[in-house]
């Protein structure tokens, strides 16, 4: 009996490390994010069709490599029903190219920091949507965890001086903005994502979202002069940031829970914040760090309450 809950133990733990990394390089590809979008000036309509089209292709492959033999086929069921093509199309549009899109524009007008912490605001948004769309009444934690983000952003955003905005207003809206997309993205695929694996149902999210992006702006037309710096950024953030990102988070959940792994969601902020400052030179005022944390928090207890 004790070898069996040591064996456990051992099992969560390497679950938790695993989402621990997954968090840390979606925190990484944050910042890199910023050295692609303002250093480097790459446009945004470019580098989406880009990694949409990379990443849906790669997950996909991964998808079909690790599906047992007999049944490699499946991995096109998600197609058989107008419904889930429906949820598949929304999901890709709304969630995936929305979220990418207000994200990416929100760190080049502001900082990879603020438009994070703004981002991480999605289950608030989430908890907003049932109470105004699902009529569910708010309880207590829901009521206080508001007050307790509201109160965290306002002091990020003016660094406690309310006649003033320490952050650009379009980033600041482009932010808020990703904080919805960002909801949708978990929202809008939850129905798929428990009839088909989550890697067939990403796979196939990034993929359509290339495909419906490059239509409308196709990346091989008038590209972007890239060099070494511009390549590296942009490899870092859709192999890195995206890629290996999504499979380590999958690879958590096979050995241990999702309420584990939502603890772990805190991390991606607070590296995105380290690295901004020791590598890309941001600085922050004592007040903004105190709101960002207050923000982290808040979600955290959210994220834990409503698990």
């Amino acid at each position: 009996m004790e070898k069996e809950k040591q064996t456990l133990r051992k099992l969560h733990t390497k679950g938790f490390l695993l989402a621990l990394i997954a968090s840390s390089l979606w925190g990484v590809s944050g910042t890199v994010l910023q050295f692609v979008s303002k250093d480097k000036a790459i446009p945004a309509e470019w580098f989406i069709g880009v990694r949409t089209i990379t990443a849906g292709t790669l997950i996909l492959l991964v998808a079909l490599i690790t599906m047992p033999k007999g049944k490699k086929s499946k991995i096109f069921d998600i197609f058989k029903s107008w419904k889930n093509i429906l949820l598949l199309v929304s999901f890709s549009l709304f969630g995936l190219i929305g979220n990418m899109y207000t994200f990416f524009l929100s760190i080049q007008h502001g900082n990879a920091a603020s438009a994070t912490i703004l981002q991480y605001l999605s289950p608030l948004f989430i908890v907003l949507g049932s109470i105004i769309f699902l009529r569910q009444k708010p309880t207590k934690v829901d009521v206080i965890t508001f007050f307790l983000a509201l109160f965290g952003i306002l002091l990020l955003i003016t660094k406690g001086n309310i006649n003033h905005l320490s952050i650009p207003l379009d980033s600041l809206i482009w932010g808020i903005f990703s904080g919805v997309t960002a909801a949708l993205y978990i929202v809008i695929p939850k129905q798929l994502i428990s009839e088909f694996s989550p890697l067939v149902v990403t796979g196939w999210g990034f993929f359509v979202s290339g495909i419906l992006f490059n239509i409308y702006h196709p990346f091989w037309i008038n590209p972007p002069k890239l060099d070494t710096g511009s390549i590296l950024g942009v490899g870092t953030v859709i192999l890195i940031g995206t890629v290996a990102a999504f499979l380590i988070m999958v690879m958590s959940l096979q050995y241990t829970t999702s309420t584990i792994v939502g603890i772990t969601d805190a991390v991606q902020p607070i590296i995105t914040f380290i690295l901004s400052i020791f590598f890309l030179g941001s600085s922050f005022s004592f007040i903004e760090i105190i709101g960002s944390l207050i923000v982290i928090v808040a979600i955290y207890i959210l994220n834990r309450y409503n698990e």
